[in-house]
């Protein structure tokens, strides 16, 4: 208890917050932000239970569903994710003792107003706390897709569509990687800083700074409290983004003086990017559907002082005339299921229905559709997402270029060489967690005719 803030009930109002709709990494981050004066240690602490419980979610309620007569699914939400986040901290967590972990979550039950109920989450955490090693899990030779459903706690649709897709050995990979921890990766903005002063800078500041792969601009960091609080990011010396979304800009590969329309641009690191490329030359038209979204791209081109983008209202999805055949290039980063950025956003395994996945397919299409009538001729458009599923990625490329007069152009020569293969001399790039060192993300680069 720190000024009066219960930490685990902290976690508690996280989690149901997620449970409700919320994004889990907006939940934290707000969270966090209202209590600014929580201590490195406790910030920690919220964030690694609130991550970990949903990483772990389906594990979790196999364990609990092991030694509760009650089922996780016919629990009250707040005794549901109270036991949740006490059996990621028995099984996951060391450095809490099992007696405070079981102790905490029945005062906190009491808390909640649950006081009939402290009997209940007193039995069955006590229980788990002594038989945890006696739960047996499904196994590999038995039932692959329970086995690997339990062990990496991926909800059976998806390990049913990538074991179709990419066979037992990656599936694996990539499930493995979704629960590997990773560090933020940042892009040195080059062309105004010197990177050995921007990694000076970081240090200083106690931020341990390590090359991140493909980029030479490209750094891991980790070993800090805030990135509000860095000086090489408010004086916007660094913008946070993955790998694999700088490798847009890459392909993309801008010219001085291109007039460049992203359509899909919040919170606007590939715009930025591009804007970077062109060494403030040329215009970044940067767009997006709603003032929220961009206000944040807003923030960020003031923060780095981007003179040549622009931020402005447009809904992707409506045909915008006054672009008609005017961009030299047009990004189009398209909404999709985000199955790629599992790792950083747990939630959105839970939340896959095939009704979603046949809409966002239609989205994307008529997105593409519409960017499509931006790009002049011998202009480019670049498609891309961050998931892993076909018929978001190669399917709808196939789809565009069997209705549009586009072609595809090799990303080779924009590529660091260890990710040339068939398919991106052919002109498309699917990069797979586990697989290659990023996110799961895809890239195509189209030419039009």
């Amino acid at each position: 208890m720190i000024n009066g803030i219960n930490s685990r009930e902290m976690i508690l109002e996280i989690l149901l917050e997620i449970e409700e709709g919320e994004h889990s990494h907006v939940a934290i981050r707000n969270a966090l932000s209202k209590y600014q004066f929580l201590p490195k240690q406790d910030r920690a602490f919220i964030t690694r239970v609130c991550e970990g419980t949903l990483e772990y979610r389906i594990q979790i309620d196999y364990i609990i569903n092991s030694f509760s007569k009650v089922t996780v699914d016919k629990m009250k939400p707040a005794i549901r994710e109270i036991l949740r986040s006490a059996v990621y901290q028995l099984k996951y967590m060391d450095s809490v003792p099992d007696s405070a972990v079981c102790n905490e979550a029945v005062k906190l039950a009491q808390r909640k107003g649950f006081y009939n109920l402290k009997p209940f989450v007193n039995g069955v955490l006590r229980t788990i706390a002594r038989e945890m090693d006696q739960v047996r899990f499904p196994q590999k030779e038995d039932d692959l897709l329970k086995y690997l459903s339990v062990k990496y706690s991926m909800p059976e649709v998806l390990v049913t569509r990538w074991l179709e897709a990419y066979g037992e050995e990656t599936t694996e990979k990539i499930l493995a990687d979704f629960l590997m921890e990773h560090p933020l990766t940042i892009r040195c903005r080059t062309y105004l800083n010197s990177k050995e002063e921007v990694i000076k800078s970081l240090e200083s500041q106690g931020v341990h700074v390590a090359p991140a792969p493909y980029l030479s601009y490209a750094y891991s960091i980790s070993e800090f409290n805030h990135i509000l609080a860095l000086d090489a990011f408010i004086k916007g010396k660094i913008v946070v983004q993955d790998v694999s979304s700088m490798l847009v800009a890459e392909v993309a590969d801008p010219k001085k003086g291109d007039y460049v329309i992203d359509v899909c641009a919040a919170p606007g690191g590939k715009s930025l990017h591009m804007g970077d490329k062109m060494e403030g030359y040329g215009t970044v038209d940067a767009r997006d559907v709603s003032q929220y979204k961009v206000n944040l791209i807003e923030e960020n081109i003031q923060r780095t002082n981007s003179i040549n983008v622009q931020a402005r209202v447009q809904d992707a999805t409506i045909f915008d005339q006054d672009s008609e055949l005017l961009a030299d290039v047009v990004i189009a980063d398209v909404p999709c299921s985000g199955y790629g950025v599992i790792g950083k956003k747990p939630e959105i395994k839970y939340r896959v229905t095939p009704q979603k996945q046949d809409e966002i397919v239609i989205l994307q299409r008529t997105i593409l559709d519409r960017a499509a009538n931006y790009v002049k001729p011998r202009g480019e458009l670049i498609f891309s997402t961050c998931t892993i599923a076909k018929e978001e990625n190669e399917e709808n490329m196939m789809w565009f270029l069997n209705n549009y007069p586009f072609k595809l152009e090799s990303l080779d020569p924009y590529l660091p060489e260890e990710l040339h293969s068939e398919t991106t001399a052919l002109g498309y790039l699917q990069l797979l967690p586990g697989v290659h060192k990023t996110d799961g993300f895809f890239i195509a680069k189209f030419r039009r005719k």
